[in-house]
């Protein structure tokens, strides 16, 4: 039997053939994508941005521009303020089974529901008689129950990235409550299940590297191992599967785009990075010294601080780039679909 060529190799992301989708977005860290070809995105303004290909934008926020940033703010620091992690700064978000938004909210450290005519309420501010920590990405399953992550406890949290501790969770929500089901992780980012949801993986953003873990129906995670490399080069932060089983990773900072082969084999799909800031800050990396200052000089030009990606499109072959200092949403297409998210099927 013939095998397979991917369709990943000799393959890379064309500059020229990259668009772009918004305007004045702030933070737009997590993208979701429907079917009928709407786009959500993330916003620093304490709620989302709802989008489409014919360019119309409408911001859902239930805040006022004092609720989520306190006073005391200099209002026009952005980039600081997102290192600092102040005020209300949604990051990952998912759909709940009614199409809710399900937010994990860095800022706050909360875990948050948004409907869609953004009515905002409180989830979760504790598990297990502490406070959450920095709350970072929801995931639904096919159940219907949440799963989300916490980066670290550490505060401040650039911290953990030089001293490296193993303070990161998985916890699950479900009919019986919340509870940790996986701890130890260096810096704690996205998760994602393969479509039989025998396995769920692990972005470990400190560590550079991704994990994963068996997963058992009642949601208890066992046989952690890493997942291809034991350091890929540089900070993962978003992933996604395509169908062909590449493990798509969008790499912060350096501002690259990889994807990790089912063999295990690590392709560079998009690298955007410059070659003085990411030995500034690899060398920092490496010698535990690590500045917010150093973090804020380190980025690229098409997609600052890359964050995440998403599959979309009506056939899911259209990637759309996540990012914490940009306006606008890159996209560009695929030669593969993607995997289908839980609200796709």
């Amino acid at each position: 039997m013939a095998t397979l060529q991917n369709p990943l190799k000799n393959w890379q992301v064309s500059r020229e053939n990259i668009q772009y989708l918004g305007y004045d977005l702030q933070r737009p860290e997590c993208i979701l994508t429907e079917s009928d070809g709407t786009v959500w995105a993330a916003d620093a303004r304490g709620g989302v941005v709802k989008l489409n290909h014919e360019e119309a934008q409408e911001i859902i926020n239930p805040l006022k521009v004092s609720d989520f940033l306190p006073e005391t703010i200099d209002k026009g620091t952005d980039s600081q303020r997102y290192i600092d992690a102040v005020g209300s700064l949604p990051n990952g978000i998912c759909f709940d089974s009614n199409g809710d938004f399900i937010i994990a909210n860095w800022g706050t450290n909360h875990l948050e529901k948004m409907t869609r005519d953004g009515k905002l309420t409180t989830v979760l501010t504790e598990i297990e008689g502490q406070p959450l920590g920095k709350t970072n990405f929801p995931l639904r399953d096919s159940k219907g129950r949440i799963w989300f992550t916490v980066t670290t406890r550490t505060e401040p949290w650039s911290d953990q990235i030089n001293t490296r501790a193993t303070d990161g969770y998985i916890a699950l929500m479900d009919e019986k409550g919340v509870r940790i089901v996986a701890d130890g992780f260096c810096g704690t980012n996205e998760i994602r299940f393969d479509d039989k949801e025998e396995w769920l993986y692990v972005v470990e953003s400190s560590a550079w590297k991704i994990s994963r873990m068996r997963a058992k129906p009642n949601g208890d995670l066992y046989g952690r191992e890493v997942y291809g490399p034991s350091k890929l080069g540089g900070f993962p932060d978003g992933f996604a599967f395509d169908v062909f089983g590449n493990l798509w990773v969008t790499l912060i900072f350096t501002d690259e785009l990889i994807a990790i082969t089912p063999d295990g084999e690590v392709i560079t799909l998009l690298d955007d990075s410059n070659p003085k800031t990411k030995k500034r800050l690899f060398d920092a990396y490496e010698n535990r010294c690590v500045t917010p200052e150093l973090l804020a000089a380190t980025q690229g030009t098409i997609c600052p601080w890359m964050a995440s990606l998403s599959f979309g499109g009506a056939d899911l072959k259209t990637v759309y780039l996540g990012s914490l200092r940009g306006t606008k949403i890159p996209y560009f297409n695929s030669p593969v679909a993607g995997q289908k998210m839980i609200h796709w099927r």
